[in-house]
């Protein structure tokens, strides 16, 4: 079998504009402030839920922190020995920050148990009006961080914590309330628990996501037998094999594979449906492809004549 090799690479990147990285200026800077005013009011009223959701935030902090550098990192052009550029540190900087989070729960869910056993008193009302500003906080931070969520697994990552850390906030409220009310100190290491249960919940996909990214596993939300079809509905290609998608970054995907062409078409024509199918590749979050050409000995159609597709 003889080997034609056809390497073109489409380049529809999904870059990271300057709102992007400003969210993350602005997110860091506010929860950096908040988490200040949290360890002080926490250490002020003796509050574990206030301390726990404080490590939280400091875990966020540090997420947001690496999940910007990833991102200007990844802006960086590529070098003779970096061929990629630096786009893979988007994906160890969620997997790293997944493991920051593991690391706060386990800490402060210990912390959480011990004061569940003998809860010291502490001062509902200024607990309820320190969560009632982590509410505005993480709101607004997570609000910046709306559009893009999609576009990325460390952006979509910073949005639904801070939407979790405002409903954590508004948990925290509930339970300074009642406590103020009823003196139930036990509620307060209890909902330092939930808190931790609930980021535990969330960082658990966060971690299997990244991993699965770090070991190049096809990316969550593409189908290796959807591409292939994709791939054979395109005019004049007969056959597909050694199909391999990876993600080049967590918004960028790369693909390798072997193609069979009408062997009849001009080289000049097959080069054509090369570009054909990566613009269909496109369409499916598939944005740097490497396409092999094949020989096979064929029957070639005439103009009225479709040959069916078909798989190994």
């Amino acid at each position: 079998m003889g080997h034609d090799h056809s390497h073109a690479h489409a380049h529809s990147h999904v870059s990271f504009n300057e709102a992007s990285l400003k969210a993350f200026q602005v997110g860091i800077g506010l929860n950096v402030l908040f988490v200040l005013v949290e360890v002080g009011a926490g250490l002020a009223y003796k509050s574990i839920s206030l301390l726990s959701d404080a490590g939280h935030n400091l875990a966020d902090v540090a997420s947001l922190l690496l999940s910007y550098f990833a991102f200007k990192l990844a802006r960086r052009q590529a070098t003779m020995r970096f061929t990629y550029g630096y786009k893979k540190t988007t994906v160890l900087a969620a997997f790293l920050n997944a493991l920051l989070l593991l690391l706060a729960i386990g800490i402060l869910g210990y912390e959480s148990v011990l004061r569940l056993q003998a809860p010291p008193p502490v001062q509902g009302t200024g607990i309820a009006w320190v969560a009632a500003v982590g509410i505005a906080v993480n709101s607004i931070s997570a609000f910046l961080f709306f559009r893009n969520k999609d576009a990325d697994l460390n952006i979509k990552g910073a949005y639904l914590h801070l939407v979790a850390d405002a409903l954590v906030s508004i948990g925290v409220v509930v339970g300074g309330i009642v406590i103020s009310f009823t003196n139930w100190y036990w509620l307060d290491p209890l909902i330092g628990l939930t808190i931790m249960f609930i980021v535990l919940v969330g960082t658990w996909s966060l971690l299997t996501n990244s991993f699965k990214m770090s070991v190049d596993a096809v990316p969550a939300g593409i189908e290796l037998d959807e591409i292939s079809k994709v791939i054979l509905a395109v005019k004049h290609i007969v056959n597909v094999h050694h199909i391999h998608i990876w993600p080049l970054s967590t918004t960028e995907n790369a693909l390798t594979a072997h193609v069979i062409i009408e062997e009849c078409l001009p080289f000049n024509e097959k080069l054509k449906v090369i570009r054909q199918l990566k613009h269909e590749l496109l369409h499916h979050n598939i944005h740097h492809s490497t396409i092999e050409l094949e020989s096979e000995t064929i029957h070639c159609p005439d103009e009225n004549e479709r040959l069916e597709p078909h798989a190994h």
